[in-house]
């Protein structure tokens, strides 16, 4: 029996591990890797892609952390447009589809409506500029391509937004959550089921692939703790950094809708499943 072999970057994180769990047992051959081959490296790239030769390659890795991206740019560039350029370019060589997992970041934030793929980004921070840095030498580099837009995504087993705030609950600390950055929180679970969409189809281009509704961070937060049994008035709102994530940043999937594809399921409805997941906290 032949089966499609999908290199995952990043199989370690949020929406890697979710991939990983997903495909695994299916008709696929999995090929994981994280640190140990650093996609910011051409010779350790190419290598990879030499001996095991995929089909289809989704690109999960990349530096997120916003602070570190502002306080180090030539890390976030490494990572996030370098290693986007790299696996372009191998992906072309092998002949192989690349799917390259981008961010809501790459819009400025100051729209009032929800973000299509028609629309032109403009980035203001560090991780959005190297992001769409990387989006850029993809669609330069590569046909075939598909570059997946999502926000806010959780995941079990990672320490992002979500888990700093089951933490404080456990510990019956106040957090302070921005009240006025508004997107849709993602469940690195549903995004995985559109990305086997993708990896079974033949299209490609730009995708807005977020959970559907909207919310504040500071709602996000209250949502969690009240799922978790935690008290939701630990929550403090205050108002977004200046250096932080844009304040708007609602996508609309509107290339789904258009195509039929996949439909992403309402936010709330993807956090209630979350925790009814076992191991979920």
């Amino acid at each position: 029996m032949s089966y499609t072999r999908i290199w995952i970057t990043g199989s370690s994180g949020r929406l890697g591990s979710a991939l990983c769990r997903l495909l695994t047992n299916i008709e696929y051959r999995i090929l994981p890797s994280d640190l140990d081959v650093p996609i910011g490296d051409s010779e350790a790239v190419n290598h990879f892609a030499d001996v095991n030769h995929p089909d289809v390659i989704i690109n999960c890795a990349g530096l997120t952390d916003v602070q570190k991206c502002e306080a180090s740019p030539e890390e976030a560039y490494k990572a996030n447009a370098l290693g986007a350029r790299n696996l372009a370019i191998a992906a072309r060589r092998i002949d192989a589809k690349l799917i390259q997992i981008s961010t809501d970041d790459v819009f400025e934030g100051t729209s009032n409506k929800p973000l299509h793929e028609f629309l032109e980004p403009h980035p203001v921070t560090i991780y959005g500029k190297s992001k769409y840095a990387g989006e850029r030498l993809v669609r330069e580099l590569t046909d075939k391509h598909v570059i997946v837009r999502s926000s806010w995504i959780y995941g079990a087993g990672a320490n992002d937004f979500l888990h700093q705030v089951l933490e404080a609950g456990k510990k019956g600390e106040p957090i302070q959550v921005a009240g006025d950055e508004i997107s849709s929180p993602t469940s690195a679970d549903a995004l995985a089921g559109f990305i086997q969409k993708l990896i079974e189809s033949r299209e490609y281009g730009v995708y807005h692939a977020s959970c559907t509704g909207a919310c504040t961070r500071a709602e996000f937060a209250r949502e969690i703790l009240r799922l978790s049994g935690y008290d939701e008035n630990l929550v403090q709102t205050t108002v977004a950094g200046e250096t932080m994530r844009p304040r708007f940043t609602l996508l609309d999937n509107m290339m789904m809708r258009m195509t039929g594809l996949y439909e992403m399921p309402d936010w709330k409805t993807a956090l209630t499943d979350y925790f009814g997941k076992k191991g979920a906290r």
